[in-house]
């Protein structure tokens, strides 16, 4: 095996300024160290394969890459393509979004499903079910929403309208950060009024790309460098089949960007298409395979990893995932040189940096920490 040269600075970069929703597994605190070691390799062109919130996307266009971006959900299609293709500024698109905010707003489907009145500051509502949103912003959702599809937008336009939507929307809500549960009582921020503002774009002479596909069909691309941030399995063996998938925690991004007004189930008003057996991701499963008593999603992520044409390769886990230290070692190791390995503590909100994987195996053990894999693989 080729050994695979290192340019790693002793501090990490300070990443430019990224925007986007409320994340669980947000990887805004890591940016800086994401990018510090991508800095160490000679990659250009970069694979962002599970681009959720597109923070990591947007940091690495601003930093100069020719980014890849891809994610199966419909609202990070959306979110890369306003803030990756885009290639005007934020002034040439004042007027759309001004004349959005001056739409009248309406009772409409997004109102009926949810929301919600303010009961004496309570969210619970005649059927007993809890609201992610307070009427008066809803009425204003529905609004807008048909207004955006009357307008006959470019898909860039629309993208743009839809992040601007969104992100609106993301600063009234009535949620701790996902929405398979309400809370009972109004959050403070569910009684301010929606407000639509340009997203921050950035004007830049880059040809990237936006996907929305199952990663394994765009592992196979030509890059320099793939990033994988896979959703992560519970690595407790008593969570059961029925718990909620991680598809389903942004539902209403994925209904507000198809406006397909799907059927729904349960108190939170899920999307059918988002129920534990339509939207499982094999990163997340917590069965092992009757045929090699692994778990399945550490298959997936050794497939993932063989598939990967790129040189580099860049994995971001959690010690909370399914995984365990020791088989997370061992895929790695067979797949190519581990160059780096940086962890970060969330309790003692510290980074440190990690010479050998074995010490990752010795560290782990109990704590909530996540950790950035470097592979080269030439």
């Amino acid at each position: 095996m080729l050994s695979c040269p290192t340019l790693f600075e002793d501090s990490a970069k300070i990443p430019p300024a990224t925007e986007s929703i409320k994340y669980i597994g947000s990887k805004l605190k890591l940016l800086p160290y994401i990018l510090d070691m991508i800095s160490g390799t000679d990659a250009k062109v970069i694979l962002d394969g599970f681009s959720g919130s597109t923070r990591v996307s947007q940091a690495l266009a601003k930093s100069g890459y020719q980014v890849v971006c891809n994610d199966i959900s419909a609202w990070s299609e959306v979110f890369g393509t306003c803030y990756l293709l885009n290639q005007n500024t934020r002034s040439t698109y004042e007027p759309l979004i001004q004349e959005l905010r001056q739409t009248p707003p309406k009772e409409g489907w997004f109102t009926n499903h949810y929301g919600g009145h303010s009961n004496g500051g309570q969210s619970v509502q005649n059927d007993g079910c809890k609201r992610p949103w307070q009427i008066h912003n809803t009425m204003k959702l529905d609004g807008i929403r048909d207004r955006i599809d009357e307008m006959g937008l470019s898909i860039i336009e629309k993208s743009i309208a839809l992040t601007s939507l969104i992100l609106a929307l993301d600063k009234v809500d009535n949620t701790l950060g996902h929405y398979v549960s309400y809370l009972k009582q109004w959050a403070p921020r569910s009684y301010n009024h929606l407000h639509l503002e340009v997203p921050r774009l950035y004007p830049h002479d880059k040809k990237h790309i936006v996907h929305r596909k199952d990663v394994f069909d765009v592992a196979g691309v030509d890059v320099d460098l793939a990033y994988y941030d896979p959703p992560y399995g519970s690595n407790n063996e008593k969570m059961p089949p029925s718990r909620v998938r991680y598809a389903s925690y942004y539902h209403p991004w994925t209904t507000i960007c198809l406006n397909d007004k799907p059927d729904l189930f349960g108190k939170s008003n899920r999307r059918s298409d988002t129920s534990d057996q339509l939207a499982a991701s094999v990163f997340e499963e917590f069965r092992r395979s009757p045929s090699t008593d692994r778990f399945i999603a550490v298959e997936a992520i050794e497939r993932l990893i063989q598939k990967t044409r790129a040189k580099w390769i860049m994995l971001s886990y959690s010690s909370a995932g399914r995984s365990t230290a020791e088989e997370l070692n061992e895929i790695l190791s067979h797949s190519g040189e581990v160059v780096k390995v940086q962890k970060i503590d969330y309790q003692k909100n510290v980074m440190a940096e990690m010479k050998w994987t074995n010490e990752w195996i010795r560290e782990s053990n109990g704590k909530h920490q996540e950790f950035l894999f470097l592979v080269c693989k030439e």
